[in-house]
């Protein structure tokens, strides 16, 4: 009884979740992490997780980005797929190299992407992503303030929901493995 409860709730979650992503999401054309061109659709056709935030930072950064690998094993355990991507808001000190070293710490499959200011807009205001500088700490350098949620996106690059970073990893691996079976 209770598993069903939890599918109901799970179900009319992403019904409601549905209408807060329906202006969500578009195409961008970006680098990644080892200089090579990627857009909005994974290329093995993965459902993926994509956060929004810099290699650097220390808060909620470090937070939401093991948050996200922990996920992707979960959902790798039962058999799905499942890509990490990290889009930066700080592309001065994101650049390839730096956040292949970077995001290697927390999965090997995790992506960073990158690219001139231009470009990373445009995905910016695909995904209604705002952000800004609040000061420089000595030893970190630029802090920015900028948006928790984990988007969650099909392997076409559709978003199909928001996820705060507050659910714990076996919460969040359950509901995309919902989204995966119901793809």
């Amino acid at each position: 009884m209770i598993r069903l409860s939890v599918a109901l709730i799970l179900c009319a979650g992403m019904a409601s979740a549905q209408a807060l992503t329906d202006d969500l999401g578009g195409a961008f054309t970006l680098i990644d992490h080892t200089g090579s061109e990627r857009t909005e659709s994974d290329p093995d056709g993965r459902h993926q997780l994509v956060f929004f935030g810099y290699a650097n930072c220390q808060e909620i950064c470090s937070a939401a980005l093991p948050l996200m690998a922990t996920t992707v094993e979960i959902v790798e355990e039962a058999g799905g797929q499942l890509r990490p991507v990290m889009i930066t808001v700080d592309p001065v000190r994101d650049t390839p190299e730096a956040m292949a070293e970077a995001l290697e710490v927390f999965h090997p499959d995790f992506v960073g992407l990158t690219g001139s200011e231009a470009a990373l807009q445009v995905a910016y205001d695909a995904y209604s992503v705002e952000f800004e500088e609040l000061f420089v700490d000595p030893f970190y350098g630029t802090v920015f303030s900028h948006g928790s949620f984990i988007y969650l996106l099909n392997g076409e690059g559709d978003v199909l929901t928001l996820l705060p970073p507050v659910l714990g990893p076996e919460m969040m691996a359950e509901i995309v493995t919902g989204y995966l079976e119901a793809s």
